[in-house]
């Protein structure tokens, strides 16, 4: 499931990127400075483009979160992880041939 989430959102960015390349620079304040393109249905394509992109972010955005909780948690544990949890179960569990050295306590001094 999480590998064919991933092989999804790798076939969304794709379409993704293609719509975007695909969608005219005329927008925003530089088409204040052109003439109007809106003729015989090119409104009606851009209006397409623009939903489509939107379409794809949505699809990302939702196999990403699904991707997330199909991850195997074992799988998601990098080996850095996995050797500091070794080092701390070593460093916690005390060697059974261990000796703890004993601190030496003064003998008291009784005044007289």
């Amino acid at each position: 499931m999480y590998t064919l989430c991933i092989v999804l959102v790798l076939i969304a960015s794709l379409l993704l990127v293609l719509a975007v390349l695909v969608q005219s620079p005329k927008s925003g304040m530089a088409a204040n400075f052109g003439a109007s393109n809106q003729v015989m249905g090119v409104r009606q394509t851009t209006d397409f483009l623009e939903k489509f992109t939107w379409g794809m972010a949505v699809v990302i955005f939702v196999l990403s979160l699904l991707a997330t909780l199909a991850m195997d948690t074992k799988s998601a544990q990098s080996p850095v992880a996995a050797e500091a949890a070794a080092l701390v179960e070593e460093m916690a569990a005390p060697a059974a041939d261990a000796v703890i050295p004993q601190a030496e306590v003064p003998a008291e001094t009784v005044a007289e």
